[in-house]
């Protein structure tokens, strides 16, 4: 991108159930803009099943993600080879997915002579709130999503340290099950909280997993057993019942998740005296209210900034990988489109590194 004013990127999300594209402009300086952002979730192929099923998922990724980057460009008023680069999630999430919309954006880079850049999709997260509110490096991430639960030291583009992770479910998995488990219905999380507001937050006393050691890890699991062995207790359940547990489950992962937020911020205190705090909460959990009241508070007492960008782009979405693949372009890197396609992929391993070779 040397010598030029600004770039334009082309992203692709399809690691779970959005399929989604998007354009974002990075200007010389560094600053983000979203041209366009398409996203077509996939509720309702699922809604029976009660959770997201691969196979659907990826069928449905087939279908509709052309159209998804053909809408994306014309709302942009942009063509295809008028972008500079094509970025696509590479992993981790659903593999069928995943190599739809990394394979879909091999031939584009292949067909229009465009660099490939293939992205992490934890990173994009990581990274959104440099887009969207211009955080600067270090800060501390807070990931709490449907399949990921943990805290991350962001150093710079590629430089991550993980400091804390779920050792079993992620705290959407999480609100997912509890929501099964009352019949709320799917996705969970929304459902919990709307019915949690109609209930009881002390009736019930649930366990507080791990809360005892030092380390910034998470355990859901037991958590989502207790309220299980609640709910068959009481069986069969009435509306105040079922709203009772949601509030109550719902107050104990809020004081979780906070508690572990201000270790967090006192080890980032420590390692970085001096510099700002800021904690940048990302994913689909960063909707609920009662977690974002729980955290602001933390954030208040630690003299922290918290940080949550548009919920929309907490949620799955192109413009995330978009601005991820800009800011690796900035830095002069691009993949081969012998990349592979990966169910997992840590943050922190080593070939996240970037070795800049921008002029």
């Amino acid at each position: 991108m040397t010598g030029q004013a600004s770039t334009i990127v082309l992203g692709i999300e399809t690691s779970c159930d959005e399929t989604a594209a998007s354009i974002v402009m990075r200007d010389a300086a560094g600053n983000g803009t979203i041209v366009s952002n398409v996203v077509r979730s996939q509720l309702d192929e699922h809604a029976a099943f009660g959770g997201v099923v691969p196979e659907l998922a990826a069928r449905a990724h087939v279908t509709y993600l052309d159209h998804i980057i053909a809408q994306a460009c014309r709302e942009a008023g942009i063509a295809l080879d008028e972008v500079d680069a094509i970025a696509a999630t590479a992993g981790p999430g659903l593999i069928g997915g995943v190599l739809v919309g990394l394979t879909t954006a091999k031939a584009l880079a292949a067909a229009l002579d465009k660099p490939l850049l293939a992205i992490n999709h934890l990173e994009a997260h990581a990274l959104t709130a440099r887009l969207t509110n211009g955080v600067q490096f270090p800060y501390l991430m807070l990931l709490v999503s449907g399949g990921h639960s943990q805290f991350v030291l962001v150093r710079g583009v590629g430089d991550y340290e993980r400091w804390g992770t779920t050792i079993d479910d992620a705290l959407g998995e999480a609100f997912d099950k509890v929501a099964k488990l009352l019949s709320l219905g799917h996705p969970g999380g929304p459902a919990v909280e709307a019915i949690a507001r109609t209930g009881h937050a002390t009736r019930f006393k649930f366990p507080r997993p791990l809360l005892r050691e030092e380390r910034l890890d998470f355990s859901f699991s037991g958590l989502k057993t207790a309220v299980r062995l609640k709910a068959e207790s009481l069986a069969p359940l009435s509306n105040q019942d079922v709203a009772d547990i949601a509030a109550s489950f719902q107050a104990t992962v809020a004081e979780i998740v906070a508690f572990r937020a201000s270790q967090a911020l006192a080890r980032f205190s420590a390692e970085y005296p001096g510099q700002k705090l800021n904690l940048v909460v990302a994913g689909g959990v960063a909707a609920n209210l009662a977690i974002a009241a729980a955290l602001q508070a933390i954030c208040t007492k630690h003299g922290a900034t918290l940080t949550v960008p548009p919920i929309a782009l907490c949620t799955d979405n192109g413009a995330m990988v978009a601005w991820a693949g800009a800011e690796r372009f900035a830095l002069g890197v691009a993949d081969s489109l012998d990349t592979v396609a990966r169910p997992r992929w840590p943050l922190d391993l080593p070939d996240m590194k970037v070795v800049s070779h921008a002029t």
